[in-house]
């Protein structure tokens, strides 16, 4: 069970590996666009070019497909990158479900553990097997493995990194819960436990009264997407910040959030030292580097950020 891009690893290492792929369950096909366009989820197209049965509920709940899923009758439900799933539908495979999640957790529960991962400084992440229970993420835990952040790391590579670690330990789990001789762990709260909740315009909008070195997270964090953004006070008009590198040293108050074309440098002053820009895009144009802005926009030397 599964939707995008993240979950479409594990199911390609579980045919790799030989595992019988009794049905995919994923998201309903969406229209967009001018044309309203059908698009399929990442998981279907994987599915159509490996002939697996595909199966697409409006309503987890639906008695019909519920009773479908016990026609099936699969030894294991995997869950990658899903929706919530009701307790008819976890509890009925014989050997339960489990859910991969890109998180040690108890930490980071939540929609979105990877971004919150690098926006929140960490040196670590990691990935987890898990039974699912009645409340989300906090089932036994199966197995885990820990990951290293890198200092300039994005959500990008991270991303990379927990996908493909993550099909690798799905495969590890279902070898443990064949042989049976393993016990899962109850998840203990700790005191100071980081949250993953989902992104959204508020909590990726950059504070320009952080540090230096959080708002430097911040934007690694969100990049690729959905990025971190900010405002100019000229016209009012977005500006998304891909890729910079914080220098601290000593700085003027005044000069907190704005933003100055320094020779063949962006950079955007903050309290603790400043931000050089390497890519940015501004709101109706397309993604740039620094030299191409600093080529076409001149005019945005000694701007203030909000």
């Amino acid at each position: 069970m599964g939707t995008p891009d993240f979950a479409v690893e594990s199911l390609d290492t579980l045919l790799i590996n030989n595992y019988e792929i009794k049905a995919v369950v994923t998201a309903p096909d969406k229209k967009s666009g001018r044309g309203n366009k059908i698009n399929f989820s990442e998981v279907k197209k994987y599915s159509i070019k490996n002939n697996l049965r595909i199966l697409q509920p409006s309503n987890l709940k639906e008695e019909s497909f519920v009773k479908e899923l016990k026609q099936i009758n699969a030894d294991i439900f995997i869950v990658v990158a899903f929706r919530m799933l009701p307790k008819t539908v976890w509890e009925i495979p014989k050997n339960g479900t489990i859910n991969l999640h890109a998180s040690l957790l108890p930490q980071l529960r939540g929609a979105a553990p990877i971004h919150w991962a690098i926006i929140n400084g960490l040196k670590n992440t990691g990935v987890t097997t898990f039974f699912i229970n009645e409340k989300i993420d906090f089932g036994n835990i199966i197995e885990q493995k820990k990951i290293k952040i890198d200092d300039s790391e994005n959500t990008g590579s991270l991303y990379k990194k927990l996908k493909r670690n993550g099909s690798l330990l799905i495969i590890s789990t279902l070898k443990l819960i064949i042989k049976g001789d393993f016990q899962s762990i109850e998840q203990n709260d700790f005191k100071f436990l980081i949250k993953a909740p989902k992104l959204d315009k508020e909590n990726t909008r950059i504070n320009w009264e952080s540090s230096g070195l959080e708002i430097y997270n911040m934007i690694r964090g969100l990049s690729p997407y959905p990025t971190a953004w900010t405002k100019e006070e000229n016209n009012n008009k977005i500006i998304k910040l891909f890729k910079v590198i914080f220098k601290k040293e000593q700085t003027s108050i005044e000069n907190n959030g704005m933003l100055y074309i320094d020779q063949n440098l962006i950079k955007i002053y903050v309290k603790d030292g400043f931000l050089e820009v390497l890519e940015l895009q501004i709101e109706g144009k397309k993604k740039m580097s620094s030299t191409e802005f600093i080529n076409g926009y001149k005019n945005y030397n000694s701007t203030k950020l909000f």
